[in-house]
């Protein structure tokens, strides 16, 4: 792990279908000693059984917490399960536009009132979409998602065509407004079930 975002985990799938993930975590320091406070979550659920991997693979995003989450130099992870995806999950990354109240495209740095999702691929596709607050750290000190809030619920997206989803409910509305006009967000979709 170096500068920026980087706290990622690629997710390999060799096979024909659509896979659910529960994967679970370990935090080793540059030593490969595991750091045993140091709880590990992700932002798109492949620890939960939220996140859908497409053949090929796809990836996650890892959050780390506890004493000793900055010393975390790479992770050990165990594959718990794995089922058959109910819904397949597209080769391309669904991509995500942040759009004002009357409908124009913004800068996801800007107070979005809704989010544009465009699918790429022939057949349509299911996803959630997680507004990620990174930190700001320090030259050579790892980026960390400080704060992830869903916008929207699980939400279809045709193929080769798009959807919207609004910002609603109190929780996203407050991130939203919160964090607009800030250095370091991002609004990603994933797919999901």
């Amino acid at each position: 792990m170096d500068d920026t975002m980087n706290q990622t985990l690629q997710i390999g799938n060799v096979g024909a279908s659509s896979l659910v993930p529960v994967l679970s975590f370990k935090a080793v320091d540059k030593n490969d000693h595991v750091l045993p406070q140091v709880k590990v979550s992700t932002v798109y659920g492949s620890d939960r059984g939220t996140m859908v991997v497409p053949y090929g693979g796809a990836y996650d995003i890892l959050r780390f917490s506890g004493p000793g989450e900055h010393d975390v130099a790479d992770v050990r992870v165990t594959v718990q399960t794995t089922t058959t995806a109910e819904i397949e999950a597209g080769p391309h990354e669904v991509k995500t536009q942040a759009l004002d109240s009357h409908g124009r495209e913004i800068t996801r740095f800007e107070r979005f009132s809704a989010v544009r999702l465009t699918n790429e691929d022939d057949f349509p596709v299911a996803v959630r979409i997680a507004y990620i607050l990174w930190d700001q750290p320090p030259k050579g000190v790892t980026q960390q998602a400080v704060e992830v809030t869903p916008i929207g619920g699980l939400t279809r997206v045709p193929a080769h065509g798009t959807a919207v989803v609004r910002v609603t409910g109190k929780e996203a509305t407050a991130a939203v407004a919160r964090n607009s006009n800030g250095p370091a967000v991002s609004i990603k979709a994933y797919n999901s079930q």
